[in-house]
Protein backbone atom coordinates (compact mmCIF):
# COMPACT_ATOMS: atom_id res chain seq x y z
CA UNK A 1 0.00 0.00 0.00
CA UNK A 2 1.28 3.46 -0.87
CA UNK A 3 1.24 5.65 2.23
CA UNK A 4 3.11 8.61 0.79
CA UNK A 5 4.18 9.87 -2.64
CA UNK A 6 7.77 10.40 -1.53
CA UNK A 7 10.22 8.92 0.98
CA UNK A 8 12.88 11.14 2.50
CA UNK A 9 15.59 9.11 4.17
CA UNK A 10 17.34 11.37 6.67
CA UNK A 11 20.41 10.85 8.81
CA UNK A 12 24.15 11.02 8.84
CA UNK A 13 25.92 9.03 11.54
CA UNK A 14 24.18 8.61 14.90
CA UNK A 15 25.23 7.26 18.28
CA UNK A 16 24.92 3.64 17.17
CA UNK A 17 25.40 3.85 13.41
CA UNK A 18 28.71 5.68 13.79
CA UNK A 19 30.04 2.39 15.17
CA UNK A 20 28.01 -0.21 13.28
CA UNK A 21 27.48 1.15 9.75
CA UNK A 22 29.93 2.00 7.02
CA UNK A 23 27.46 4.44 5.42
CA UNK A 24 25.23 7.27 6.60
CA UNK A 25 21.88 6.24 8.09
CA UNK A 26 19.95 7.81 5.19
CA UNK A 27 21.94 5.89 2.61
CA UNK A 28 21.29 2.61 4.44
CA UNK A 29 17.57 3.42 4.85
CA UNK A 30 17.33 4.20 1.11
CA UNK A 31 19.04 0.90 0.25
CA UNK A 32 16.52 -0.99 2.38
CA UNK A 33 13.58 0.91 0.86
CA UNK A 34 14.78 0.13 -2.68
CA UNK A 35 15.20 -3.54 -1.77
CA UNK A 36 11.60 -3.51 -0.53
CA UNK A 37 10.38 -2.13 -3.85
CA UNK A 38 10.33 1.65 -3.40
CA UNK A 39 11.30 3.16 -6.76
CA UNK A 40 14.53 5.20 -6.56
CA UNK A 41 12.69 8.13 -8.17
CA UNK A 42 10.46 8.29 -5.06
CA UNK A 43 13.37 8.56 -2.60
CA UNK A 44 15.26 11.67 -1.53
CA UNK A 45 18.33 11.36 0.68
CA UNK A 46 19.41 13.83 3.37
CA UNK A 47 22.62 12.32 4.75
CA UNK A 48 24.05 15.03 7.02
CA UNK A 49 21.69 15.20 10.03
CA UNK A 50 23.31 14.23 13.31
CA UNK A 51 20.27 14.47 15.61
CA UNK A 52 16.47 14.37 15.55
CA UNK A 53 16.07 18.13 15.20
CA UNK A 54 18.38 18.16 12.19
CA UNK A 55 16.51 15.20 10.67
CA UNK A 56 13.41 17.38 10.67
CA UNK A 57 14.88 20.76 9.71
CA UNK A 58 17.23 19.44 7.03
CA UNK A 59 14.44 17.36 5.51
CA UNK A 60 12.21 20.46 5.51
CA UNK A 61 14.95 22.50 3.85
CA UNK A 62 15.67 19.79 1.28
CA UNK A 63 12.03 19.57 0.26
CA UNK A 64 11.63 23.34 0.11
CA UNK A 65 14.74 23.71 -2.04
CA UNK A 66 13.30 21.09 -4.40
CA UNK A 67 10.04 23.08 -4.59
CA UNK A 68 8.04 20.34 -2.89
CA UNK A 69 5.15 21.51 -0.70
CA UNK A 70 4.27 19.25 2.19
CA UNK A 71 1.17 19.30 4.39
CA UNK A 72 1.60 16.00 6.23
CA UNK A 73 4.33 13.54 7.02
CA UNK A 74 5.00 10.17 8.60
CA UNK A 75 7.93 9.91 10.97
CA UNK A 76 9.41 6.42 11.15
CA UNK A 77 11.65 5.87 14.14
CA UNK A 78 12.69 3.51 16.89
CA UNK A 79 9.82 2.34 19.14
CA UNK A 80 11.14 4.21 22.18
CA UNK A 81 11.62 7.45 20.21
CA UNK A 82 8.09 7.93 18.94
CA UNK A 83 7.00 10.63 21.38
CA UNK A 84 10.23 12.60 21.16
CA UNK A 85 10.30 12.39 17.36
CA UNK A 86 6.76 13.78 17.28
CA UNK A 87 7.55 16.49 19.85
CA UNK A 88 10.60 17.56 17.84
CA UNK A 89 8.82 17.59 14.48
CA UNK A 90 5.81 19.45 15.92
CA UNK A 91 8.11 22.20 17.17
CA UNK A 92 10.59 22.37 14.28
CA UNK A 93 8.03 22.06 11.44
CA UNK A 94 4.69 22.96 13.07
CA UNK A 95 2.69 23.54 9.88
CA UNK A 96 2.82 19.81 9.11
CA UNK A 97 0.32 17.24 10.36
CA UNK A 98 2.49 14.42 11.72
CA UNK A 99 1.91 10.71 12.14
CA UNK A 100 4.53 8.56 13.86
CA UNK A 101 5.34 4.93 13.24
CA UNK A 102 7.95 2.42 14.30
CA UNK A 103 8.65 -1.27 13.85
CA UNK A 104 6.39 -3.35 16.11
CA UNK A 105 9.17 -4.48 18.45
CA UNK A 106 8.72 -5.25 22.12
CA UNK A 107 11.34 -4.41 24.73
CA UNK A 108 12.52 -8.02 24.59
CA UNK A 109 12.71 -8.08 20.78
CA UNK A 110 14.64 -4.82 20.32
CA UNK A 111 18.18 -5.82 21.38
CA UNK A 112 20.23 -7.52 18.67
CA UNK A 113 23.82 -8.07 17.59
CA UNK A 114 24.30 -4.33 16.99
CA UNK A 115 22.40 -2.93 20.00
CA UNK A 116 22.73 -4.85 23.26
CA UNK A 117 20.10 -4.66 25.98
CA UNK A 118 22.41 -2.44 28.05
CA UNK A 119 22.97 -0.01 25.16
CA UNK A 120 19.23 0.01 24.40
CA UNK A 121 18.47 1.00 28.00
CA UNK A 122 21.18 3.69 27.89
CA UNK A 123 19.65 5.08 24.69
CA UNK A 124 16.14 4.98 26.16
CA UNK A 125 17.30 6.80 29.30
CA UNK A 126 18.97 9.52 27.24
CA UNK A 127 15.92 9.81 25.02
CA UNK A 128 13.57 10.22 27.98
CA UNK A 129 15.78 12.91 29.45
CA UNK A 130 15.85 14.75 26.11
CA UNK A 131 12.07 14.64 25.91
CA UNK A 132 11.92 16.67 29.11
CA UNK A 133 15.03 18.87 28.76
CA UNK A 134 14.53 19.74 25.10
CA UNK A 135 10.96 20.88 25.76
CA UNK A 136 12.30 23.15 28.53
CA UNK A 137 14.86 24.66 26.13
CA UNK A 138 12.37 25.11 23.27
CA UNK A 139 13.68 22.44 20.90
CA UNK A 140 10.45 20.46 21.01
CA UNK A 141 6.87 20.73 22.20
CA UNK A 142 6.28 19.59 25.79
CA UNK A 143 5.27 16.02 26.45
CA UNK A 144 3.87 14.83 29.76
CA UNK A 145 6.36 12.67 31.67
CA UNK A 146 4.57 11.02 34.57
CA UNK A 147 6.34 11.30 37.93
CA UNK A 148 6.76 7.54 38.29
CA UNK A 149 8.40 7.38 34.85
CA UNK A 150 10.81 10.19 35.80
CA UNK A 151 11.65 8.38 39.05
CA UNK A 152 12.52 5.30 36.98
CA UNK A 153 14.76 7.49 34.82
CA UNK A 154 16.54 8.76 37.95
CA UNK A 155 16.92 5.20 39.30
CA UNK A 156 18.40 3.99 36.01
CA UNK A 157 20.87 6.90 35.94
CA UNK A 158 21.89 6.06 39.53
CA UNK A 159 22.43 2.45 38.40
CA UNK A 160 24.88 3.65 35.75
CA UNK A 161 22.72 3.79 32.61
CA UNK A 162 23.94 7.33 31.95
CA UNK A 163 26.10 6.98 28.85
CA UNK A 164 23.71 9.11 26.75
CA UNK A 165 22.53 11.49 29.46
CA UNK A 166 23.31 15.12 28.61
CA UNK A 167 24.69 17.64 31.07
CA UNK A 168 25.18 16.85 34.73
CA UNK A 169 24.10 13.32 35.61
CA UNK A 170 20.78 13.62 37.47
Amino acid sequence: MDLAPLLVASGGYGKVTRITCGVAEAVRFAEIAKALGVPPSKILIEDTATNTGENVTRTRDLLRSAGITVSSGILVTKPYMRRRAYATAAKQWPEITWLVSSPPLSFEEYPDAEVSEERMIELMVGDLQRMKVYAETGFQVPQDVPEDVWRCYEDLVRCGFDRHVIGPKK
